[in-house]
This record gives C-alpha cells, structure tokens and sequence, in this order.
C-alpha cells in the first residue's frame, strides 16, 4: 500500500511495571491468535485476562505472535470514545487496540468480506503523529498533544466481530483481541494547519448510498484530540510512548454498522473529506 508504506514501525518500549504470570497471559495470546489466524469465532478464553491490565498485557503478546502475519504494528485505534458506542458495547470508557501495516489500506480499496468473520465499519477522524509522545512527557493534556500532529485524514475503521457472543466476553477479553480493530481505510491527509475545527466537523456512514447515522468530532470526548492525550497517557502508564509516523484512529462518530458481502461504504467528514471501501 502507497501511504501503508510511509507508516513507520518502532522497537517496543521498556515496560518497568508488575505483569500477570508470563505462562498465563501467553496462553490467552496464543488462543486468540490461533483464532484470529484461522477466522474463527471466539469463545470464551480457558484462562480469561482477571482485569482490563492483563487484557493489556495479553494484547501485547498478541501483537509479538501476530506481526509475521499482520505486519509491524504502526499506530492505534481507540474504542468506546463516543457516548453511542459506550452504550452500544457496554463499556463507559475508552479502549485501545494495535493497528498493523497490513490493515491500513488506500480509499477506493477492495477487500474481501470473507477474510472477516463479521466485518463492521466506523466513521473515524484518524491523526499521522509529526514527532514522538514520550512517557517522560506525562500527563499528557489535549493541547499538548495536538502541537504533535501532522495531518488528519477521513478514516473508516474496519471492525469484526471475531467472537461467537462478544456481549458476554467482557473489556478484558475484547481488550486482548485489539478491542474489534481489524484496519482501516484512509482518505487524503489534512494537513493540521489547515483543518478545521475537528468539534464542528460532521460525520457521515453511507453504505450503498443511504446513510446509516452521522455525528460530530464533539462526540469523541469532546474533541478527537482528548482521545489522542487519553491513548498517551494510557501508554505513558506503562511506560511506552507514541511515535512519530504513527496513525491514531480516535474513535467512531457513529454507531457501527455491519457489513454484508457485495456492501459499498462512504465515509464523509465535512471538511476533511472522505473514504470509500467496498466489501467484495
């Protein structure tokens, strides 16, 4: 992929804190990447994260399991940032998830619906870090992390629904398993300097050229950019950073909408542009 291809992967950062039993969180890891591998359905985990940390913890070994397949790990998505999804999933607070090099795809792609097992699409406004957002830096603040910001783009957030309940599943587990992501779609970046106002901008999912709900950068916390000091903190936490050349999808505008083969989707973010994808 052309801008797939300008995302740059880092080494992991140093992790100074006290982590569950190694044998435990990598059994978890292993039973979702074997999962994730085989586009299978989900059950529940034998040995369930106890808590969303450890749901953390197993999310990383995921990634070391997954890169060969997936690619480096070039960025982030961040869940449940807007009050329809944390009423829709159940979780009244945000989550984050990896985003590979494989799963960042051009506007116009076509994908395949049968390499998901439920795929789903969010409308996004997604940020390109100009430089790094070290844990030293911490507390991150909104202010602060938008000075750190190259360019904006229109994003749809390809979601699945890899599980055979995920309703019962729990934050921990769905943190595990990325918390849904499974890519995204990028429009033409927006450099930061001319944007406008990300609050006012008005989001809209159309899927075969009816819309499927709309919303506004002000229903992601408040402003995407309080999504982006939410994931550096988070990450400060346990002591990594952001980096620069990293994408951040800051959350979706909208409800999900679930996809069926054969579907066209258009992302439309007034002022910004748009993305475009079908699923073949």
């Amino acid at each position: 992929q052309a801008r797939a291809g300008m995302l740059k992967c880092h080494p992991l950062d140093c992790v100074a804190w006290e982590a569950a039993p190694m044998d435990k969180i990598l059994e978890a890891a292993k039973a979702v990447a074997l999962a994730r591998r085989n586009h299978a359905p989900l059950a529940a985990l034998e040995v369930p994260p106890g808590d969303e940390a450890e749901g953390y913890q197993v999310q990383r070994a995921l990634h070391d399991l997954l890169l060969p397949h997936v690619g480096p790990l070039v960025g982030y998505k961040i869940g449940c940032t807007s009050q329809v999804m944390q009423d829709y999933i159940g979780i009244p607070h945000p989550c984050g998830g990896g985003v590979f090099q494989k799963g960042v795809h051009d506007s116009g792609v076509k994908l395949a619906a049968s390499d998901y097992v439920r795929v789903g699409v969010e409308c996004e406004i997604a940020v390109r870090l100009a430089r790094n957002l070290a844990p030293g830096e911490a507390p991150f603040t909104a202010e602060w992390v938008a000075e750190a910001i190259e360019a904006y783009y229109p994003a749809i957030e390809i979601v699945d629904d890899r599980y055979v309940k995920w309703e019962t599943l729990g934050a921990p587990t769905l943190i595990a398993d990325d918390f849904f992501a499974a890519g995204c779609v990028l429009g033409e970046a927006v450099p930061r300097i001319t944007a406008p106002d990300l609050r006012t901008v008005a989001g809209r999912a159309i899927v075969n050229g009816k819309e499927e709900g709309r919303g506004t950068g002000a229903d992601v916390l408040g402003h995407p950019h309080n999504a982006l000091a939410w994931l550096a903190n988070h990450l400060a936490a346990e002591g990594r950073g952001l980096h620069a050349g990293q994408i951040v999808l800051t959350g979706s505008l909208v409800k999900t909408v679930w996809l069926k083969a054969g579907d066209t989707v258009v992302m439309e973010l007034d002022g910004l542009g748009k993305a475009e994808a079908t699923f073949t």
